[in-house]
């Protein structure tokens, strides 16, 4: 594979997929006349194996859709919905950009400006590289990027070290397979897979969820939960698990610390403690405890969804303890899966460049970015947001809106589509596609690191992250080496890395060579952890010393006064967070909004299927179609899916699920809580 890939206008073409989804999939592009017509799996990965998804499959929809962003654009007029914007060039955008930064640096500090952005392409030097060097150089305010798995990755890492789990390879072998928290025929196919081979040599697949979506009606036992409770479910397996002997003393003995504290401490969660906290029966409590004692490999996939509450972090702990009580680590596919990505960290200070910062400055919590524009003091006086869409996904959307209407307030957007963030943007940048620009991915699920080198030219006049952060830094007058290096320079420096030997044969020419290898990862046990004890920590000290309880503990979600249900804005098939929401291909295969409750509920609200309803409480409120069934218990209402304001089949910003979500901060690692928010429902009179 070489760089010439972009000259050959016909071919089929290797790749990977860009999407912030554990799968990374290799990918297959094919040209005609210098276009990407069709896009399709490598049956040579050896994970993925050929299989894609529809967002995937469908992608050259978005790669070529008339409302792509093809040059830099001034607004004229006011912010927000129905702004108007004219032409300008490159030459006048970061012209304009850096005045504007010079004076604000002058007058205010350079704090005064924040950049915004996520991994709306997983590409780490676009996302983690020029940018992050960039910001550095200048002494902006840094953000902390917490919106996604910030909370259950330190909860998982007091437990297990880091993000380090079974080779989903192996997952193949478990004769148990437990979903938790996870829609994964959404949001991660390919555990799917495995699992499906699993399930023919015999494995039973469970699943525990809020909602019986995709999922849960293809697992051979469904199990609904109270959302936010299943911290407490983890714990009344651990009492069964003691009280029936269940337990694999010499592991416990030999690989953990806490496991005798734990013993007396789970007495107190007795099935039918745990049953009236989690409205699971106290025969399918001991049903599933006796199922997860006596079946052996076990292995659990633990969701994202469950760390998206005010105990998220806690819950995740608890759960990765499990595996530890019946030894399922040294069992040949069993143990568990938050996330992989520890075992294929690159070097970061190296990628990333913090020396390059002279003195230290605030940090803001992404998931805060409403108050942070409109509370903070001193003030953000600009934004740049690039690979991400806060008008959209940020919790407390309004708040987010109101800030981002600030006329004192310069805002810069770099994407691929005029987004809802975008329309309150002075400025916007179009960007490149993943499939147009050198960068390299590693997956955060499997062992496997990809290479992407630019298949097409860059649609009409968009740049990559990398090359505008150049073109910034030398207008900005900074000289520094760093900020000039090259693509293939800054792939060279992150994967040169002595810190971790998982990687020692992966570097920028073996990858060259080969588009994708596998990191020479090593069993977890017999071994040491990266925990204060190098075991398990069952009982963590460390947590004790930070004011967290140092054995697992089930805390109740915050009480949100007297709102009759929770509300779960869970991701849906076809779009990935604002994702494919913009493009008309996606939102027919998506359909429309909807509001799945339980058929209780809907009754005594005199609501049928297919009927609209008002959702709100008092950060806001929107409207969607009803689906009244047995797929979530009474109590709970789940949507799913971020729909753009000019997709929701003609309701506009009416669906705009993030208008209700809380923007507290989680118990750990400044995660998001979208999933613990109460709301009102009532039927839309005509």
């Amino acid at each position: 594979m070489h760089s010439s890939m972009i000259e050959q206008e016909n071919g089929i073409f290797p790749s990977v997929c860009s999407l912030d989804c554990p799968d990374q999939c290799g990918l297959l592009l094919h040209k005609e006349a210098g276009k990407i017509v069709k896009i399709e799996g490598d049956p040579n990965h050896p994970v993925t194996q050929g299989a894609i998804c529809n967002k995937v499959r469908n992608m050259t929809a978005r790669l070529y859709d008339d409302k792509r962003l093809q040059y830099p654009m001034k607004r004229v007029g006011p912010k927000g919905e129905g702004s108007r914007f004219e032409r300008i060039s490159w030459e006048e955008a970061i012209a304009e950009i850096t005045t504007r930064w010079k004076k604000l640096i002058a007058e205010e500090g350079a704090e005064s400006i924040l950049p915004y952005s996520f991994y709306g392409n997983m590409g780490r030097i676009g996302t983690e590289g020029m940018d992050r060097r960039f910001f550095n150089r200048m002494g902006a305010s840094r953000l902390l990027y917490s919106i996604c798995e910030a909370a259950g990755t330190e909860g998982y890492k007091y437990t297990m070290g880091g993000s380090f789990g079974t080779d989903p390879e192996d997952t193949v072998h478990a004769k148990l397979i437990i979903m938790w928290g996870i829609n994964a025929v959404s949001t991660n196919m390919h555990q799917v897979m495995l699992a499906e081979k699993a399930r023919k040599n015999g494995a039973q697949i469970v699943v525990i969820d809020a909602h019986k979506n995709q999922t849960g009606r293809w697992a051979d036992w469904f199990i609904p939960i109270m959302p936010g409770t299943d911290a407490a479910l983890a714990l009344g397996i651990m009492h069964i698990l003691f009280a029936e002997d269940s337990v694999d003393e010499a592991f416990l003995r030999q690989y953990t610390v806490g496991h005798e504290e734990l013993r007396e401490h789970v007495r107190q969660y007795e099935p039918s403690v745990v049953s009236a906290i989690t409205g699971v029966s106290v025969e399918d409590l001991n049903r599933l405890a006796r199922l997860y004692g006596q079946t052996s490999p076990s292995f659990i996939r633990i969701g994202n969804g469950i760390q998206h509450h005010d105990n998220g972090g806690m819950c995740v702990r608890t759960i990765a303890c499990l595996p530890a009580l019946t030894g399922q680590w040294l069992q040949h596919g069993g143990g568990a899966i938050k996330g992989n990505g520890a075992y294929l960290e690159h070097n970061i200070p190296a990628l990333q460049r913090p020396d390059l910062r002279v003195k230290e400055a605030r940090q803001i919590n992404m998931n805060l970015l409403g108050s942070a524009l409109l509370e903070l003091d001193p003030p953000i006086r600009s934004l740049y947001v690039y690979n991400s869409n806060p008008a959209l996904v940020a919790p407390h959307a309004n708040k987010v809106r109101e800030g981002l209407q600030r006329d004192d307030l310069f805002t810069v957007v770099h994407d691929l589509f005029l987004t809802e963030t975008a329309k309150y943007a002075d400025i916007v940048l179009p960007a490149t596609s993943s499939f147009e620009n050198t960068d390299f991915y590693r997956s955060y699920w499997h062992h496997y690191v990809h290479l992407q080198l630019p298949v097409a030219r860059p649609y009409g006049e968009s740049k990559a992250n990398v090359d505008v952060f150049r073109l910034l830094a030398a207008e900005m007058g900074y000289e520094d080496e760093a900020l000039q290096d090259s693509d293939a320079d800054l792939v060279r420096q992150a994967l040169d890395h002595p810190g971790n030997p998982a990687l020692a044969n992966i570097t920028y020419e073996s990858l060259l060579e080969n588009q994708f290898m596998k990191a020479e990862v090593k069993p977890l046990f017999p071994g040491q952890l990266r925990t204060p004890s190098g075991k398990i920590e069952l009982f963590s000290r460390e947590m004790a010393e930070k004011g967290y309880p140092a054995l697992p503990t089930y805390i109740p979600l915050p009480d949100e006064g007297d709102l009759p249900f929770l509300f779960i804005p869970a991701p849906n098939h076809n779009f990935l967070n604002s994702t494919f929401a913009h493009n008309e291909k996606h939102v027919r295969m998506e359909k429309t909004p909807k509001l799945h409750m339980n058929e209780a509920d809907a009754a005594s609200l005199g609501v049928a299927s297919g009927e609209m309803v008002r959702v709100w409480n008092a950060r806001g409120e929107c409207e969607l179609t009803v689906a009244a069934g047995s797929d979530v218990l009474p109590g709970v209402v789940v949507s799913q899916g971020l729909w753009a304001d000019s997709s929701a089949s003609g309701n506009g910003s009416k669906a705009l699920v993030n208008a209700l979500t809380p923007d507290r901060v989680a118990d750990m690692g400044g995660g998001a809580t979208f999933f613990s928010g109460r709301v009102r429902v009532e039927k839309l009179s005509k």
